[in-house]
């Protein structure tokens, strides 16, 4: 298997292109990208993050460092791939920050409920947004201490 698959640093799950490639633009001016994957809807990030399907090769062990996760997603939206992710023993661990459109109180609450680790209102301007994705980088990579799985 791939070893940059295998050793994700931040899994993108967004279904809009020009809002994952301003991510990921940010992230790489960063130097924040080399370990990325880009899904684009919620049930291809449950694949991914548990292993199945097309990411089936995948060990479950080798999550991601941090989730950014769209809540209006495909297939499945992102408050079951956020439910599913803080359910399971395995991945409830990884953090997960809600990047998305809504600014909706009951969002936010739902969230915060389930257990995300952050929620952020995309900013509208390119600059805001290509600035807020690249303090979230930094800040979940870099500063942030995660717990030793075992």
């Amino acid at each position: 298997m791939d070893d940059a698959v295998k050793e994700v640093e931040i899994l993108l799950v967004e279904d809009n292109p020009t809002d994952a490639e301003l991510a990921i633009r940010a992230l790489k001016k960063s130097n924040l990208a080399n370990n990325l994957v880009w899904v684009k809807d919620g049930a291809e990030a449950l694949d991914f993050i548990f292993a199945t399907g097309t990411y089936s090769a995948r060990d479950v062990k080798n999550g991601p460092k941090v989730i950014l996760l769209d809540l209006r997603l495909p297939k499945v939206d992102g408050m079951e791939v956020l439910r599913r992710v803080k359910g399971d023993e395995r991945t409830r661990t990884i953090p997960v920050v809600v990047l998305t459109s809504s600014k909706e109180d009951r969002d936010v609450a739902e969230s915060y409920h389930l257990g995300v680790n952050s929620y952020i209102s995309k900013p509208v301007e390119f600059d805001a947004f290509a600035k807020t994705v690249s303090e979230l980088g930094l800040y979940w990579l870099l500063v942030n201490r995660p717990p030793v799985v075992k």
